[in-house]
C-alpha cells in the first residue's frame, strides 16, 4: 500500500541524498572505499532512500516520473542480502551519477506539492 504521506517520503529521499553528498564531499572513489565510516553511512542512507521509495509504491511513478523506481526499491535488498558482492566503485557511481538527478527530481516534486497544497514543510508529517 502506498504511503499516505508522500511528501514525507520525498523529504526522506532528499534529506538522505543530501546527507550522502555531505559525507562524500571532497572524496574520490579510493578515499571513499577506504573510509569505512563514510562507506557505512552512505550504505545506510541508500537503504533509507530505497525504503522511502518502497513506501511510495506506484505513487512514485506518477509523482516523480523518469526515475528507475524499481531499481531504487531493490537496492536496499541488495545492500542487506548481497552486501559482500557490492563493489565500492558501483556504489560510488550511484552516489555520483544516479543520486543527484533523483534528489533534484524529488525536490522539484516537493516544490510543486507545496505550491498546490499551500503547506510548508512539516517535519513530523
Amino acid at each position: 500500500m502506498p504511503s499516505d504521506k508522500p511528501a514525507r517520503r520525498l523529504e526522506d529521499i532528499v534529506e538522505n541524498a543530501q546527507a550522502i553528498q555531505r559525507y562524500v564531499a571532497g572524496m574520490d572513489v579510493t578515499a571513499f572505499a577506504k573510509d569505512q565510516k563514510t562507506y557505512d553511512a552512505v550504505e545506510r542512507c541508500l537503504e533509507r532512500i530505497s525504503e522511502a521509495a518502497a513506501k511510495l509504491g506506484d505513487l512514485a511513478l506518477s509523482l516523480v516520473p523518469g526515475q528507475p523506481w524499481q531499481e531504487i526499491r531493490a537496492l536496499a535488498n541488495r545492500l542487506r542480502h548481497e552486501y559482500d558482492a557490492i563493489r565500492e566503485d558501483r556504489l560510488w557511481d550511484i552516489v555520483q551519477i544516479d543520486l543527484p538527478p533523483l534528489c533534484a527530481a524529488c525536490e522539484d516534486t516537493l516544490r510543486r506539492l507545496r505550491e498546490t497544497t499551500g503547506k510548508p514543510r512539516n517535519p513530523i508529517a
